[in-house]
């Protein structure tokens, strides 16, 4: 008897994933006392929330918190999270920029089965690279992201990075009326064109904090941006106050001043360094001219801190560009892909890559990935945007070096996410070191569930 991809796959993720029957054991939120099988166990559940003032929110939430719980794990170790579904519906965790084998990717019917109600399943996973990261569903995703199923993933590096203090900043703007109740999380016009936006934004789901931090002291802030749509405008609109960046998306830059401001899109993350300045000043943090938080700076007993020397390379392998294939990648608007009976079914299919459209209610789309590249070979893709929309292209399990761009001055760097420019062409190149069929999308949601979406194989 033969069996197709599709069945072996199936039966393999099964394996991991276990009824929680009424004998089954307790379970606790967070780090479990004594961990044999596991170091976390991570509860998707509902949680009500007081996003508004005096209003009730229904929120999904990991850990009991949205966004939720932070994992934390050593560069090099292996992380191990029993995840348990306590929602309504099926799920799933992506762990979003880490490379990582392909059962323990998160996406259903491509590299698992959906976690059903009631059921738990196992992810464990050596984590290569230290950074900034986090997790989400691959299901539902518009909904079930903005109901709240984000949470940061720390990794650690292997050793100290010379920073004493460090903030985790989770952005997230949810699509929320004045009283608290949920709006539509993606609306078909919106996803033709930029996005769905929320309407509350927040940081940590307060609405503009204040952000207590020690004078004289150098921070590490790791800026995380977990929305589904908004592409944030981070500056600390101050001329006088000495903020670097570190790291991008995870990955280490040569350390070098913020600017007049970066631009986050949707998945991506920021590492700054933040020289505390003097004892009761404040500074907001803003996306463009909207107050994101208050910095405001309070007494320290510790002596003034030095810069921390830049943060050591991860070991992603470099491209040789002299022996690169190239590829090209067109990211294109296809609103007459969405017929009449398309719409009537709520199928739409807004956008396309290089004319294909992805369905997502179609399982076996996988199965005709976009391109095949050869494992360990050297590879340049060319990103070209050809409509007047951002995307941020978001690839899983690899890391991929920014070349260039026709738009923008590069300094090269490795990551998971670029945020393609409205017009924009750029360069990208990897190593396809990672065996697998791994999704390659927008990481604005709805542009994702209404076409933006491929599959690229590692063979």
């Amino acid at each position: 008897m033969s069996f197709t991809r599709r069945q072996i796959l199936a039966g393999i993720a099964g394996l991991g994933v276990v009824g929680l029957g009424a004998g089954g054991a307790r379970y606790w939120l967070g780090r479990v006392a004594a961990p044999k099988t596991h170091d976390y166990e991570l509860i998707a559940a509902p949680l009500d929330m007081e996003l508004v003032a005096g209003h009730v929110t229904p929120a999904w939430a990991y850990g009991g918190q949205a966004p939720g719980l932070e994992l934390r794990c050593r560069q090099g170790d292996m992380l191990r999270v029993r995840f348990i579904n306590k929602l309504p519906e099926q799920t799933t965790i992506h762990w979003h920029g880490i490379r990582l084998p392909l059962e323990m990717d998160g996406v259903p019917y491509v590299s698992q089965a959906p976690v059903l109600p009631g059921e738990y399943f196992d992810y464990e996973f050596l984590v290569p690279d230290a950074g900034s990261y986090w997790y989400h569903p691959h299901t539902t995703s518009a909904e079930q992201l903005g109901r709240g199923l984000v949470g940061p993933l720390i990794i650690e590096e292997r050793e100290a990075s010379g920073f004493k203090h460090e903030r985790v900043l989770c952005l997230k703007t949810w699509h929320i009326d004045a009283q608290g109740a949920f709006t539509a999380f993606s609306v078909p016009r919106e996803a033709a064109r930029e996005g769905t936006r929320g309407r509350l934004s927040t940081v940590n789901s307060v609405s503009i904090p204040t952000l207590e931090l020690p004078a004289g002291q150098v921070v590490r802030l790791r800026l995380l941006n977990l929305d589904n749509t908004v592409t944030y405008r981070l500056n600390l609109a101050s001329s006088d106050v000495d903020v670097r960046i570190y790291a991008l998306d995870g990955h280490p830059v040569q350390p070098r001043p913020l600017g007049k401001e970066y631009w986050l899109g949707p998945g991506m993350r920021i590492d700054l360094g933040l020289k505390v300045p003097e004892v009761g000043t404040e500074l907001p943090l803003r996306n463009g001219p909207l107050r994101l938080a208050t910095i405001k700076s309070v007494a320290s007993s510790e002596p003034a801190a030095e810069w921390p020397a830049p943060l050591p390379d991860n070991p992603v392998a470099e491209p040789d560009l002299s022996r690169a294939e190239t590829l090209r990648f067109n990211f294109e608007w296809a609103a007459a892909l969405a017929s009449p009976a398309d719409e009537a079914a709520g199928r739409y299919k807004y956008w396309q890559i290089n004319g294909q459209a992805w369905d997502i209610n179609d399982k076996t789309c996988a199965d005709r990935p976009i391109a095949t590249l050869k494992k360990d070979g050297h590879y340049i893709f060319v990103l070209r945007n050809m409509a007047q929309y951002q995307h941020p292209i978001h690839l899983h399990g690899m890391a991929f070096k920014v070349l260039d761009s026709n738009r923008k001055a590069i300094i090269p760097y490795f990551t998971d996410t670029y945020l393609l420019g409205k017009n924009e062409t750029a360069r990208i190149a990897l190593v396809a070191d990672n065996p697998g069929v791994w999704m390659f999308h927008c990481h604005v949601i709805d542009h994702m569930e209404t076409g933006l979406m491929a599959a690229i194989a590692v063979v």
